[in-house]
């Protein structure tokens, strides 16, 4: 049941959609009938909200967002699809994104994610939380991105590659290959630039798991040693411990290679 006390009469709402407790919806906002919005939503005025879309609680959606457009991707015919969204993100100003291709697909944003203006992420791309996506960011389709992300601004991901989580890519990046988890990727060729130690700390990783992440990663891109290789030698000289399972299995299950060094 629609509260239609938190519902700008220059809305319009179908009928059909569930609107959660005490969400604001401002004028001009356009919510097609498959949609599903939680509680303590704001949506500004200029929104649409298309079908597929399922968000959760206490998220914002600042003017000009479209959430769940049709997939630009040839491989679309009109199938029913979604576009999952988790509770407490931002979406800025002119922010698109795109639902999944396929009925048994989804495209997927996870929680606290901030997406700043012109953001665009595509059909089929699962977001973790905690991410941040700098102004005019472009997700291509099939993308993956695991938790407390940071694209700054101008950076295209194109299709079915993948960024692990507390990664950094910096501005005017484009990349066609997995970036691994814990470190600064940039340059007009994409490279590694070093462990992302502030997002690290910030995440409460210890100084000393810190230095077995660069010592993981100078066997990476610093040896003369195949991929395959310098997992196994990750495997044999440095220490055991979460942050360094993650990279070494973010790595051996690439399937687009993975960012050079520079």
């Amino acid at each position: 049941m629609i509260n239609m006390s938190n519902i700008s009469d220059k809305a319009f709402v179908s009928p059909k959609a569930r609107i959660g407790n005490n969400c604001k919806i401002y004028p001009f906002v356009y919510i097609e009938d498959d949609v599903v919005i939680g509680d303590n939503c704001v949506l500004y005025p200029f929104v649409s909200v298309l079908n597929g879309t399922r968000m959760g609680n206490d998220n914002t959606v600042y003017q000009g967002a479209v959430l769940a457009a049709l997939p630009q991707d040839f491989n679309f015919r009109g199938e029913e699809s979604c576009l999952v969204i988790g509770n407490h993100n931002v979406f800025r100003e002119n922010v698109v994104i795109n639902r999944a291709t396929h009925s048994d697909g989804k495209t997927v944003i996870g929680d606290r994610n901030f997406l700043m203006e012109g953001s665009h992420i595509s059909h089929d791309t699962k977001v973790g939380n905690d991410c941040v996506f700098g102004y005019g960011t472009k997700i291509a389709g099939d993308c993956e991105i695991l938790d407390s992300v940071i694209f700054s601004s101008g950076v295209i991901e194109n299709a079915g590659t993948r960024v692990g989580q507390c990664a950094m890519i910096q501005a005017g990046t484009s990349f066609s290959k997995d970036v691994p988890p814990y470190i600064i990727a940039g340059g007009a060729k994409v490279s590694y630039g070093g462990v992302n130690t502030t997002v690290c700390r910030f995440r409460g990783i210890d100084e000393k798991v810190i230095k077995h992440i660069a010592n993981a990663y100078r066997l990476v891109f610093h040896g003369q040693t195949s991929l395959f290789d310098a997992c196994n030698q990750i495997d044999a000289q440095v220490p055991d411990g979460p942050e360094i399972r993650s990279i070494v299995e973010f790595l051996r299950s690439t399937k687009q290679g993975v960012i050079t060094k520079m």
